[in-house]
């Protein structure tokens, strides 16, 4: 019987590189891009903050156009003690008479009509609270407090309340916000899914494609909702519907757009312009006669208020005042797509330079998505 006295092998030694230190993974946790990103992120939340509070935590009464009808002899009198008001509240003009004035409310050129009594010392607003109860609430008070001053009163006339399911008059503003969110959400999920840049001109040209259809189905849910579901703003269903589809095109359109141009610096972009500017300068919870200079002056010209403006004028103003709205949202969806796909190009264009190798020009392709 033989034996094996050769000596045992030596076990292996694993030779497993160590564990990486807390700082190098610090640092693969924490890239550069990735700072960058939370900080802007940071400074879009401290906007919101500023822009929301800036707009709301004082309503001040500016320049609300105000028709007064008057016996000749103290209508002139009348329109000026009212336009030297301390702090320039109202911005009042003399007509004819009553039927005038109303006519004047209806389109959207004044939001209330004083009327006068010559025979007695009660006078009588007219106001129309479908267009904003905040600014018609504010008139009411600005009038109770002047005619006081003459030692007359004043009774206030709503004679276009917002409808019985639409509350406060607020859900013009909420369906134009839902239609907004909805455009540059759908727009953001599809370039975080596909490239925030597509591959090329045709993929841009789908991608619109494809954010159109979703405009229109979007449009058609929620004036469904609005109407037919919960019965807030009835009666112009078609409209409205028409209304939404260019709303939410305007926002996809101008999403894909500013992805193009900045890649996912787009989207915040994006939120920028319609939530943290947009929002608070739609005359939602505030008309622009009640909100400080800046966001008086923006409200009209994005999306966000166009939207509003032109929902709350469809369905309780017989589609007066309608023509600015729609052209600033057509001009947004009309704008976006435009530059989205000549940005696509410019961009393709420049992934596919030619490069010398060898003394041969050679085109070589490089993916853009990002």
């Amino acid at each position: 019987m033989s034996t094996d006295l050769s000596d045992p092998p030596e076990p292996s030694i694993s030779t497993a590189p160590p564990a990486p230190g807390f700082t190098a993974e610090l640092r693969d946790a924490l890239s550069a891009r990735g700072v960058l990103l939370v900080v802007g992120g940071l400074v879009l939340q401290l906007a919101f903050i500023l822009s929301y509070i800036g707009a709301f935590h004082a309503p001040t009464p500016h320049r609300i156009p105000l028709a007064v009808v008057a016996p000749e002899q103290v209508s002139a009198q009348t329109v000026d003690r009212l336009n030297a008001l301390d702090g320039d509240p109202l911005a009042a003009r003399a007509v004819k008479d009553e039927a005038a004035g109303r006519a004047l409310i209806h389109d959207r050129t004044v939001d209330a009509v004083l009327l006068v009594n010559p025979q007695g010392t009660e006078d009588t607003l007219l106001v129309a609270s479908a267009g904003g109860p905040a600014v018609s609430s504010a008139t009411t008070q600005i009038i109770e407090k002047a005619d006081a001053a003459q030692n007359r009163t004043v009774t206030t006339d709503d004679i276009l309340p917002p409808a019985a399911g639409d509350g406060r008059g607020l859900s013009s503003f909420y369906l134009a916000i839902g239609w907004i969110v909805g455009g540059y959400l759908a727009a953001a999920i599809l370039g975080v899914a596909s490239g925030a840049r597509p591959a090329n001109p045709h993929r841009t040209v789908i991608r619109l494609g494809v954010l159109a259809v979703y405009a229109v189905v979007s449009g058609l849910g929620g004036a469904l909702i609005a109407g037919p579901v919960l019965g807030a703003l009835d009666g112009h269903f078609a409209r409205l519907w028409a209304i939404g589809a260019l709303t939410v095109l305007a926002a996809a359109a101008t999403t894909v757009a500013l992805q193009i141009l900045l890649g996912v610096i787009g989207i915040g972009v994006t939120i920028l312009v319609f939530v943290v500017l947009g929002n608070p300068s739609a005359g939602g919870a505030f008309p622009s006669s009640l909100l400080p200079p800046f966001w008086r002056a923006i409200g009209d010209y994005i999306p966000t208020g166009a939207g509003t403006t032109a929902v709350r004028n469809t369905v309780y103003f017989g589609g007066n005042a309608l023509a600015g709205p729609l052209w600033v949202l057509a001009l947004y969806a009309a704008a976006g797509t435009g530059i989205a796909v000549l940005a696509s190009v410019r961009h393709r264009r420049g992934e596919t330079a030619p490069v010398a190798e060898n003394g041969t020009d050679v085109r070589e392709r490089q993916s853009v998505e990002r």
